[in-house]
């Protein structure tokens, strides 16, 4: 599944050698025996970050985007709840962080959402806002690997 803006679409390969890096990546490594936080594929251009953690409300979380690096999120195990919206026009929730690659944005009022469960991964580009780790109902414990793809 891709869900995009066509007005974006082509400003995005998701079959680049890099692209292609994450998902081999994804396919060949032993997933569950990982060592949690980050493990090197192809240095800055394309790592990994190993999480593990408790969904929660979505109510409780706030969006969060990158500039620099597409995110291929992977369950390994358990389920989210993950909803995605459009970056542009979104409030900040603060002063993006250009170091980390990291700004939280405000929610808003009729976001997407998607349930990943184990094997399933959703791509984000740098003008998706997302909001992972949610509750798909009653909190759950997900292992999770975040592919990080050099833009």
């Amino acid at each position: 599944m891709l869900v995009t803006s066509l007005s974006t679409a082509d400003r995005n390969d998701y079959l680049s050698a890099r692209m292609r890096a994450a998902y081999s990546f994804l396919r060949e490594a032993d997933l569950a025996g990982l060592p949690l936080g980050r493990v090197d594929v192809d240095g800055d251009e394309v790592f990994a970050n190993v999480q593990e953690y408790d969904t929660v409300p979505a109510d409780q979380k706030q969006m969060e985007a990158h500039r620099r690096y597409y995110d291929v999120q992977y369950v390994v195990e358990g389920e989210e709840l993950l909803q995605y919206a459009p970056l542009e026009g979104l409030a900040p929730a603060g002063e993006f962080d250009e170091a980390a690659d990291f700004g939280l944005f405000a929610t808003p009022e009729a976001p997407s959402s998607v349930v990943l469960r184990a094997g399933d991964m959703a791509v984000l580009a740098p003008e998706d806002a997302h909001k992972p780790g949610c509750a798909a109902g009653a909190p759950a414990r997900v292992r999770k690997v975040v592919v990080k793809v050099l833009a």
